[in-house]
């Protein structure tokens, strides 16, 4: 059905249902956030904390470009309404986890649903809206349901943490996910661009894809826990880095690819993709490692860290309405996205200056502007790349958007969580070399983060510093310091990912809003 033939109404309903999709992905990445601290301390595996979000990146990463290029050859429905049930069951099975490791594996399935999700619903738009202008006034629509979904959840999930229970915070997507699969079923229509044409997917490229992926995330992982110079480490990464070349250059000698060779020549499309890669750093390093910061650094409850964090995500919404409504009146409306990693830049210098001293208000601040200037991102790399793209990549190109974001996440995890440790146990390694420590029992306890959010192994550490004649508050604090200035040096890292992104930024090709295509 074309979008001229398709009734306002119709549509309508089709984007309510693409909304409700984005707001599934959207509420189960802010509530398990704010819930971390917590799983960690009930599971007792804070060495698999970072692997909770890599596992989902992980599976979201492989399933992007994959199913953004079947949406392409088959059309979009039938991925869209698969990919929630299976996010669905997932969910369930993350809530019903016993162990660390259950719950790392149940996230990868979920990972493996929600980038199914991400790989065909934001194609779903220049489907149903193939004028640019009416795309772009659409895309509000789905940022807006984005940054409400993320707003409510840090706060949702830290009130679901306290009241009824981490599990709770897996539960929620349920009744989303009964709410999005009959409007879907119902409004959203079959469209496939490549009717009549052979359609194949080259399946040697996806597993070359999903080594190289896979590969780069068990480094990051490996790095984290035993340093980059790390022989296997080293080896991870250079496996990553054949399957990557290896996969590019099968691309370009494949009959069927998974990224058509035409996107990979595109200079505007490369440079949106590296803008991708920046934009997952920054913004999954900020989302993944404030509550920790909140939470373990500062002692705040996690309703209390999820309601400080909220203005993050509120204006990425407020960022993105403000976007929808100048960038069809400003004259260079590719430069926006400079706008926005200009925020980003002075938003992560002021995070990394946060302390406990600070009043709530100033921290509020600052997550506001980081959010704002998000929301000044993330839909126009969307919608630059859809232009870059043309009418048969679309919903690769999008993907590719989207999947660049998702390894810069895996990338800025681990590289903070390098940094975050290595602060750790530094400042952790003078206070003991400093007081002559060296009962084994204390050093491990102590040598963890684990302790600033575990009140059980804060109350053990109280028994064994009593035992010992040692201030239990002074080692908790100088613990605190060490966690705190490790994150202040990662929020500093992305303030200087956002200035190098800033020149790639002014020199984008010109993105013109009314012109079709």
């Amino acid at each position: 059905m074309e979008q001229s033939t398709r009734s306002f109404r119709a549509s309508l309903a089709a984007m309510l249902g693409i909304s409700l999709v984005i707001i599934l992905i959207a509420i189960d990445s802010t509530v398990v956030g704010t819930a971390m601290p917590r799983i960690v301390a009930e599971l007792s595996g804070y060495d698999l904390y970072s692997w909770i979000a890599s596992a989902y990146l992980m599976g979201s990463a492989v399933m992007i470009p994959i199913t953004g290029r079947l949406g392409d050859l088959y059309g979009r429905k039938p991925f869209v309404l698969l990919a929630v049930v299976l996010f669905t069951l997932a969910s369930a099975a993350c809530g019903l986890a016993q162990t660390m490791l259950q719950l790392v594996l149940a996230r990868g399935v979920q990972g493996l649903a929600g980038g199914m999700l991400v790989g065909v619903a934001f194609a779903c738009v220049p489907d149903l809206f193939p004028d640019r202008l009416q795309r772009v006034r659409w895309q509000v629509m789905l940022s807006a349901s984005f940054g409400v979904a993320s707003a409510v959840g840090p706060a949702l999930g830290g009130w679901l943490t306290e009241h009824a229970g981490w599990r709770s915070v897996f539960y929620v997507n349920l009744p989303v996910a009964v709410l999005a699969l009959p409007v879907i079923w119902r409004y959203l229509p079959h469209i496939v661009h490549h009717e009549g044409e052979a359609r194949s997917i080259d399946w040697f490229g996806a597993l070359l894809m999903t080594a190289a992926i896979c590969g780069l995330l068990l480094a990051t992982e490996r790095g984290q826990m035993h340093g980059f110079g790390n022989p296997l480490t080293l080896g991870l990464c250079a496996l990553a880095l054949v399957c990557g070349s290896v996969f590019i250059w099968h691309q370009h000698h494949s009959r069927a690819p998974i990224v058509p060779p035409r996107l990979l020549a595109n200079q505007g499309a490369r440079q949106l993709m590296l803008l991708g890669l920046s934009t997952g750093v920054t913004m999954f390093v900020l989302i993944f490692y404030s509550p920790l910061m909140l939470q373990g650094g500062f002692g705040f409850s996690p309703k209390l860290a999820g309601f400080v964090m909220t203005p993050l995500l509120v204006c990425i919404t407020l960022g993105s309405i403000v976007n929808g409504r100048l960038l069809p009146s400003v004259r260079r409306a590719e430069r926006v996205i400079a706008w926005g990693q200009l925020g980003t830049l002075v938003s992560c210098l002021l995070l990394a200056f946060v302390s406990i001293r600070m009043p709530q208000g100033w921290m509020m601040a600052a997550f506001a502007l980081c959010g704002f200037s998000l929301g000044f991102q993330l839909p126009n790399l969307t919608l630059q790349m859809m232009a870059a793209s043309g009418k048969q990549d679309l919903g690769v190109g999008s993907a590719m958007i989207q999947t660049t974001r998702m390894i810069g996440s895996m990338i800025g995890v681990g590289v903070a969580g390098v940094i975050v440790n290595a602060a750790y146990v530094r400042h952790i390694a003078a206070e003991l070399a400093a007081r002559h420590l060296t009962d084994p029992a204390l050093v491990q306890l102590i040598s963890s983060p684990q302790v600033l959010i575990r009140e059980q192994d804060q109350a053990t550490l109280l028994t064994l510093a009593q035992q010992q004649g040692i201030d239990a508050a002074t080692l908790l604090e100088t613990a605190r310091l060490g966690l705190v200035s490790g994150i202040h040096v990662a929020f500093l890292l992305c303030a200087l990912i956002a200035g190098l992104s800033i020149f790639i930024s002014l020199r984008l090709p010109p993105y013109e809003i009314t012109k079709n295509r």
